[in-house]
């Protein structure tokens, strides 16, 4: 048998099956799992902060495409449970989680919210995207020794796992009472074209003019 003519035409189909047989590549997208912070409490669609980046990147070559999976009331928990489907159907390159404060607001231990977070980096990173962890406060009601220690999840994730960490954009918000819905925790209407140019400047440097 002549083995240099059947490689030679068994090349091409070598070569598909290659490539079909190669692990899927991230899109240019940066996905939000979020709760309402992020998912737009009481808001249309079209007027809250993640549409407008989207909008705004839009226009603008080489920045990615914006997933908004973001669902308000989510926990950590709730959205570690959700992400496999995400990341599969949007394989993304880079993935903004934003969740913790239901955790925190509904009293959650902290070991356990830095677990249910920690679960979803991991996952994050194995699917081949980024994670970028955003920073969560919790109001100061909740007591000095919670709040700290809630507080403190966030940058011992972010240097375990040497990722990213966010500053939370609501210590900019929640200031401007003419910014805020009438719950004293959710930001209004008003408050979004802000939110999304101060998370565009947190999140260019970040995202922007990487290589795939």
């Amino acid at each position: 048998m002549d083995f240099k003519n059947v490689f030679r035409w068994h090349l091409p189909f070598l070569l598909l099956l290659g490539l079909f047989s190669l692990p899927a590549t991230a899109a240019n997208t940066l996905l939000i799992l979020g709760d309402s912070l992020s998912a737009g409490y009481n808001l249309p669609l079209a007027e809250i902060w993640p549409t407008r980046l989207a909008n705004q990147w839009q226009k603008q070559p080489g920045h990615p495409q914006v997933i908004n999976a973001s669902i308000s009331g989510d926990t950590a928990a709730q959205g570690l449970a959700r992400l496999p489907a995400l990341l599969q159907q949007h394989q993304p390159r880079w993935v903004l989680i934003e969740l913790g404060a239901n955790d925190g607001l509904r009293g959650f231990p902290a070991p356990d919210i830095q677990r249910d977070l920690g679960k979803i980096i991991t996952q994050v990173q194995q699917a081949g995207a980024k994670p970028l962890l955003m920073q969560i406060h919790i109001p100061p009601n909740y007591g000095r020794r919670y709040t700290e220690s809630f507080s403190a999840i966030y940058p011992a994730l972010a240097k375990q796992f040497s990722i990213p960490l966010l500053p939370f954009f609501m210590e900019q918000v929640a200031i401007k009472p003419q910014w805020m819905q009438d719950d004293g925790l959710h930001p209004n209407q008003d408050a979004q074209p802000f939110i999304a140019n101060w998370m565009a400047q947190q999140l260019e440097p970040l995202v922007n003019h990487e290589s795939p």
